[in-house]
C-alpha cells in the first residue's frame, strides 16, 4: 500500500514573491539604495482579435464546447470594446460548470453577465426575424493604407446594408 505524501506548505518567509525579487532588494539594501516593492499598479490593455463562428444578419453568433476563464475574459473584453454588436454563445452543454469544484455553470455565468446563450442548438427566435448585415467584415475593419497627405486611419468600418440572400441594398 502507498502512503500518502504530505502537500508541502506554500508558506512565504519574506515579504517578496521569489528567492530572487528577495535577492534584489537585499542588494539594494546594502548599497544603500532607496526603493518601493510592489506599490504601483499599472493598466495595460492587449491587442488581440477576436473571429466570431457565425454570423447570422446582425447576430454574432459563438459557438462553444468548453468555456475557459480566457475565453469568458476575452468575450467581455470584446463585449466593452464593442457595445453596439450583438454578440451570442451557443454553449455544446450549457450545464457545464466553469471549472472544477464550482457551482456555477455556463448558463448561470452568462446571465449574470447579460449573456444572450442557448444550449446545443441555435433558438429559432434568432433567425426568423429578417437582418440585415451590420457586422463589418474582416475586409471593412482592416487598416486602411496611407493617404496622399502622409496620414494613417487606424481602421474603417463601412456601413454596407446587405439583406439574408446578400444582396446589397
Amino acid at each position: 500500500m502507498r502512503k500518502k505524501r504530505k502537500k508541502k506548505s506554500c508558506r512565504r518567509t519574506s515579504n517578496y514573491r521569489s528567492g530572487f525579487e528577495e535577492k534584489l532588494a537585499s542588494q539594494l539594501r546594502r548599497g544603500g539604495v532607496s526603493f518601493q516593492y510592489e506599490t504601483l499598479k499599472l493598466e495595460y490593455t492587449k491587442t488581440a482579435t477576436y473571429t466570431p463562428d457565425f454570423i447570422v444578419g446582425d447576430i454574432i453568433i459563438e459557438a462553444k464546447g468548453v468555456w475557459t476563464v480566457e475565453d469568458r475574459k476575452k468575450h467581455l473584453l470584446v463585449r466593452e470594446q464593442h457595445p453596439h454588436l450583438d454578440i451570442r454563445l451557443v454553449f455544446q452543454n450549457a450545464r457545464n460548470k466553469i471549472r472544477k469544484g464550482s457551482d456555477t455553470t455556463y448558463a448561470a455565468w452568462c446571465e449574470k453577465k447579460g449573456i444572450k446563450y442557448a444550449h446545443q442548438t441555435i433558438p429559432k427566435s434568432w433567425l426568423l426575424s429578417k437582418h440585415t448585415m451590420t457586422v463589418p467584415t474582416a475586409e471593412q475593419v482592416m487598416p486602411v493604407p496611407p493617404t496622399t497627405t502622409g496620414v494613417h486611419t487606424a481602421s474603417h468600418v463601412m456601413n454596407t446594408e446587405v439583406d439574408m440572400e446578400g444582396e446589397l441594398e
